[in-house]
């Protein structure tokens, strides 16, 4: 494993622990009922129960038991152990029957079976992937035909703009096409502020959306939809609010920009094939 990734599976596994606690996350009331999805993809994948679901980059696993209580049969992946074994401790303490699985994302076809109707992943989790080309294989070694995948993400526009940008000027302070190995030092994990961070120092990399779209097209996968949506699930910026819907969103009246971006492959090949009057050819 390169020094890079065994440097990032340090810093989760400490954030891991710090936000397992922390109110962010908020596992007592996840534990009594509450659930951890928003509308964005509970509305992109409206019935799960009875599917094999993927989740890639699970972190401690409160989206997948989400996707659990739901019905799906599902299968959390994340490079890092200690937020593994938090998962399965949580899994057990809700008796469901997700599983979980510790593993580099590139090297996952060596450490897991089979292929999944849902292919899902969202939120913070395209930063840390040097490769988006070899991602994007994984995503399609795992789906079935058929099968449907889904990323719910921060818009790259948010890693342009400035960090003190404000709704009167929405300064750009970062390259949008600097694709090189960003290191970066943070004392806090975004969760919590009030536990300083021993393993602060990270590494990231950023992605146009070109990129993101070109991977997953040269996978193999048929992308039926791109939405944008001018809201953000976390206080990315200090001018963002909260609405009663808990998304953060600009000031009314003040300018917005895209901070979430949703694609979704939900295209059934060997249907589309039979309603154009074409019988796949099945290959043994």
């Amino acid at each position: 494993m390169p020094v890079s990734s065994n440097i990032n599976v340090a810093f989760w596994n400490e954030l891991a622990l710090i936000n397992e606690k922390s109110s962010f996350y908020d596992v007592p009331a996840f534990i009594e009922g509450a659930q951890t999805l928003h509308d964005i993809e509970l509305q992109a994948l409206p019935d799960v129960k009875g599917k094999s679901l993927l989740h890639l980059q699970c972190h401690f696993g409160m989206d997948s038991l989400s996707w659990s209580r739901l019905g799906a049969k599902v299968t959390g992946v994340d490079f890092s152990d200690q937020a593994i074994e938090l998962a399965r401790r949580l899994n057990q303490e809700l008796n469901l029957d997700a599983q979980f699985v510790q593993s580099d994302i590139y090297d996952l076809p060596n450490n897991l079976q089979g292929k999944f109707d849902i292919v899902f992943t969202s939120y913070g989790v395209l930063c840390w992937l040097k490769d988006l080309f070899g991602w994007a294989k994984i995503v399609r070694h795992f789906l079935k035909d058929g099968g449907t995948f889904l990323i719910v993400e921060q818009h790259p526009l948010c890693f342009v703009m400035d960090d003190k940008c404000t709704t009167d000027n929405m300064k750009i302070g970062y390259s949008y096409f600097d694709m090189s190995m960003l290191t970066l030092n943070e004392d806090f994990s975004y969760a919590d502020d009030s536990t300083r961070l021993k393993q602060n120092v990270h590494y990231e990399w950023t992605h146009s959306l070109q990129d993101t779209f070109t991977s997953l097209l040269e996978a193999g996968l048929t992308i039926t939809s791109f939405k944008e949506y001018p809201m953000c699930m976390y206080q990315k910026f200090e001018w963002l609010e909260r609405g009663a819907d808990a998304w953060w969103r600009a000031p009314k009246g003040s300018i917005e920009v895209p901070l979430t971006f949703s694609i979704a492959d939900v295209f059934d090949r060997c249907y589309w094939l039979e309603d154009l009057g074409f019988v796949p050819l099945m290959l043994s």
